[in-house]
């Protein structure tokens, strides 16, 4: 049996593409389960520790503490809350999210994403988590998805100066993976937070992961989509309303119909 030729750089590339390896992070590979040894002591430093220990039994051998662990989830969300609620404006909420380290997703991230647009917006949309070309820029909605969004608020008459953008995760999950429902908890309080300092008229989720984890719903998103809710920040309550995720609409252009709807029902409101 003939042996399979071994594929080549274009082939190799192309395959991690597809698996979802889409950027370098160093320009070797590292392996993070091996503990890291210690750095050599100068020369001088272990004749002074060999003359002074001569004829002393040897000492035990020092191990290197380990990295601080990331909090437990329960304490990782709890904090989350405790840090957002004490945040008097948008500002001040990026940097507590700048100096928060709960969420690991953080660690693998190039940077954050916190928002795009106009914060006295009368309307505020909300994705699920920042892409690629998010987390190279530190913007939602900058890519392919992004395009097309600019299109779909293009269509009723909006653009980014009349539109306030986030997302409910503020760091890239690696290799665009869906977020945990960890890290989802633990970022949850933020964007909830941002709404309330936004105080929008109208909240748009985007796509089922959002709809889900802010306005409180197990129903997928072709039950959702298109239905008027409250949602309450506690001191006000704000009209909200779900639509497909852009993505979404790029990967199955026969649903963009139904968002067409979803927009016109938007402007509606607005309109008023």
């Amino acid at each position: 049996m003939t042996p399979e030729p071994l594929p080549d750089v274009r082939q190799l590339l192309a395959f991690y593409l597809e698996a979802g390896v889409d950027c370098a992070l160093a320009d070797e590979p590292i392996n993070r389960l091996v503990e890291p040894e210690p750095a050599p002591a100068p020369a001088a430093a272990v004749a002074r520790q060999g003359a002074s220990q001569a004829g002393r039994p040897a000492a035990p051998a020092i191990i290197p503490p380990r990295g601080e662990p990331p909090p437990p989830p329960d304490a990782a969300i709890a904090s989350a809350r405790e840090a957002a609620r004490t945040a008097p404006t948008l500002q001040a909420l990026r940097e507590l999210l700048e100096n928060f380290d709960g969420c690991a997703l953080k660690q693998t991230a190039s940077r954050l994403v916190f928002a795009d647009g106009n914060p006295e917006a009368r309307i505020m949309l909300v994705g699920e988590a920042p892409g690629r070309d998010e987390d190279i820029e530190g913007l939602p909605f900058v890519g392919r998805s992004g395009k097309l969004l600019d299109r779909m608020i293009g269509a009723i008459g909006l653009d980014r100066t009349k539109v306030y953008i986030a997302n409910v995760i503020p760091w890239r999950p690696p290799g665009n993976r869906t977020p945990t429902p960890q890290e989802t908890q633990i970022c949850l309080p933020f964007i909830r937070r941002q709404i309330e300092l936004v105080d929008p008229d109208v909240l748009v989720t985007l796509g089922n992961p959002s709809t889900q984890a802010l306005l409180g719903t197990t129903e997928g998103i072709m039950r959702t989509r298109g239905k008027w809710r409250d949602y309450d920040t506690g001191k006000r309550t704000i009209r909200a309303i779900a639509t497909f995720h852009p993505a979404y609409l790029l990967r199955s252009p026969s649903y963009k119909r139904l968002s067409w709807q979803d927009l016109r029902a938007i402007a509606t409101v607005l309109a008023v």
